[in-house]
């Protein structure tokens, strides 16, 4: 799907919006045990999308991020290890992250060492591939809340280079639902 407008002059806000949306099609159709995306998924995207645009609809709050991180099994979010966890902060403190339980998930020492201070995005993707939907929904929401505390979500993407994430590596473009998984580990039913 094409981004909001030309690149060059798509908006912090105009990446998030199309990159929440994409994220709640990919969620309903992994939901669906869809192997494609189907008719209504787009539908999906394409309401939310429209109502992110017009300043209907929001991104959904941390309430049910917290409500999932205290039902899943106590496992790492990265690689799903349940040993030797650890507090990270998904959003480094030294790059700008807040220190909020919304900011924080549990990490394997290995992971949370390998980590670091870099951007998930930038740390995850290239070990593990696209990073499960759930994780990817925290990171997400974090990156609007710290758009509009910096006042910047209005801004070109191409002029915002001092902010705690990754912009080029926010996702626009998703795979295919059988390519995708909601958690790093099997969710509880």
């Amino acid at each position: 799907m094409a981004a909001c407008g030309k690149a060059s002059e798509q908006t912090v806000r105009d990446l998030l919006n199309l990159s929440y949306a994409n994220l709640a099609m990919a969620h309903a159709a992994v939901s669906d045990q869809a192997l494609r995306y189907q008719r209504t998924h787009y539908m999906i995207r394409a309401r939310l999308l429209a109502g992110l645009r017009k300043g209907t609809m929001r991104m959904g709050s941390f309430l049910e991020d917290e409500r999932l991180k205290l039902q899943l099994p106590q496992s790492c979010c990265y690689c799903g290890s349940n040993e030797r966890l650890s507090i990270d902060h998904l959003v480094p403190l030294n790059q700008g992250g807040l220190d909020l339980p919304e900011n924080m998930v549990w990490a394997c020492r290995a992971c949370n060492s390998s980590k670091g201070a870099r951007d998930m995005l930038d740390w995850y993707v290239p070990r593990h591939g696209f990073p499960p939907l759930l994780l990817l929904r925290r990171y997400l929401k974090l990156a609007l809340l710290a758009a509009e505390q910096g006042d910047f979500l209005d801004l070109p993407v191409r002029d915002c280079t001092r902010i705690p994430f990754s912009l080029r590596a926010i996702p626009v473009e998703y795979p295919q639902p059988e390519e995708l998984r909601l958690w790093v580990t099997q969710l509880p039913r």
